[in-house]
């Protein structure tokens, strides 16, 4: 039986990435746009999700929200795709690791942009040459993060590393991009960004009319 999926997004948001990987598992979903502030904390959605944000998928009824487990959930739907590796294979822990990973790394970057960085024996990112290493350790002459496939882990940390160096929050490093643009490349990512672009165009004006 299909799952009967409801996406709530907004194209501006962590949301793209749950687009990228819908449009990896090729499964049929509905989307509902929301704006930032009152619909985000409308009632309805804080139903769906209490912290008020996106990206929030809704499953049959229940409802995922967090972009790993979104992904994570969505990659088992579609197991024939090998999106991940089968389940209590050291390879599929591995995926679950550098999923996870993102989470410390995006922490430090907002940190650091906010000039908020914590002591590091106290913070769950630790320090930036230590992130960094780790990075570019997973990713260096690797087209894949695990075995010998594209997995949700590569979607996942490729989306990452293109946002971050396209707003400039990441050094452009060769090793990054020689590892994510291939994957940034991938016709569902190309679907899906296409989409997420046009809907975050602004809606043309129409043309006055110059009848006076």
């Amino acid at each position: 039986m299909t799952p009967q999926l409801r996406f709530y997004t907004n194209p501006m948001s962590r949301a793209r990435i749950t687009r990228w990987m819908l449009e990896e598992t090729g499964l049929p979903y509905d989307e509902v746009q929301l704006e930032f502030g009152p619909s985000m904390k409308s009632p309805e959605f804080l139903a769906v999700n209490p912290m008020g944000k996106v990206p929030a998928l809704v499953h049959d009824g229940v409802a995922i929200t967090e972009n790993a487990a979104i992904c994570l959930h969505l990659a088992d739907l579609v197991p024939e795709l090998g999106l991940l590796p089968p389940p209590g294979t050291p390879e599929r822990g591995a995926c679950y690791r550098w999923m996870l990973f993102a989470s410390p790394l995006e922490f430090f970057i907002t940190a650091r942009r906010h000039g908020t960085i914590a002591p590091s024996m106290e913070a769950g990112y630790g320090n930036e040459a230590d992130l960094l290493r780790t990075l570019e350790g997973a990713v260096a002459g690797k087209r894949y993060l695990v075995g010998d496939r594209f997995t949700v882990a590569d979607l996942y940390i490729a989306a990452f590393i293109g946002y971050y160096i396209q707003i400039g929050e990441l050094e452009p490093r060769q090793v990054f991009q020689d590892y994510a643009m291939p994957h940034l490349q991938r016709a569902a990512a190309q679907r899906a960004n296409d989409r997420d672009d046009a809907l975050a165009r602004p809606a043309s004006k129409p043309a006055q009319d110059e009848a006076h």
